[in-house]
């Protein structure tokens, strides 16, 4: 007669077992997290671009193109409130160079250019200079903006933009923008993005030099930081 034979007992599953059971997932999670951070960022770039494209543009005197084209030609003139809720107007600047700086709160090149502007104001505003920050930071922005100029001490005039005036100056995609502007109200030139000290200063005595000077009799920059 023969005897029953039981079947061998499954081993028992370890602890290292089940974690390993358990390992194969992780890739697919990795994915699945990699895909929507993916598909969050190309949602955030389409929104930006569309409200770039589908914002009206502003008609009336405008410039683009490339320095070489823009060289000469007459600064946009604009009508911008400075922090004190004066109304500035670049027209009013004729006779004197401008260095028209295009920034934000925001923007980390425009903070590290910042008191490259106010030693050079000082040094260079008794020739007749007169540096304007337009900033461009997005809705009610008046008091971050105004904070922003007392903790940075800025000694010159700080107008607040809107897409009307950036427009006016070819869109200003990318900050900071300055454009250096001669006595005469006509463009010297055009830089993008974070130059050095030495580059920005010639730029602003190229702009001294262009057009007849006036009288600088004129009181401290309206705006500037107390």
């Amino acid at each position: 007669m023969q005897q029953q034979q039981t079947p061998p007992e499954a081993p028992e599953q370890g602890e290292h077992e089940v974690q390993a059971q358990a390992q194969p997932q992780r890739p697919r999670l990795n994915r699945d997290a990699t895909v929507i951070v993916v598909v969050i960022l190309v949602i955030a770039v389409m929104l930006i671009a569309g409200k770039r494209l589908t914002r009206p543009q502003t008609p009336g005197a405008s410039i683009s193109g490339s320095n070489a084209a823009l060289k000469g030609k007459p600064a946009p003139d604009f009508q911008l409130a400075d922090l004190d809720g004066h109304n500035v107007r670049l027209a009013d600047l004729r006779g004197k160079a401008v260095l028209l700086n295009f920034w934000a709160t925001w923007c980390p090149p425009c903070k590290i250019e910042m008191p490259w502007f106010v030693d050079i104001q000082k040094q260079y505003g008794p020739q007749g200079l007169q540096i304007v920050g337009v900033a461009m930071d997005e809705g009610n922005s008046h008091d971050a903006v105004a904070k922003f100029a007392r903790e940075m001490g800025l000694n010159y005039t700080v107008l607040l933009g809107n897409d009307k005036v950036a427009d006016q100056y070819g869109g200003v995609d990318a900050l900071p923008t300055t454009f250096y502007i001669g006595r005469d109200g006509k463009i010297v030139t055009r830089v993008f993005g974070l130059v050095s000290h030495s580059e920005i200063e010639d730029n602003v005595r190229a702009a001294l030099k262009q057009g007849p000077a006036v009288a600088q009799n004129s009181p401290p920059a309206a705006g500037a930081a107390r």
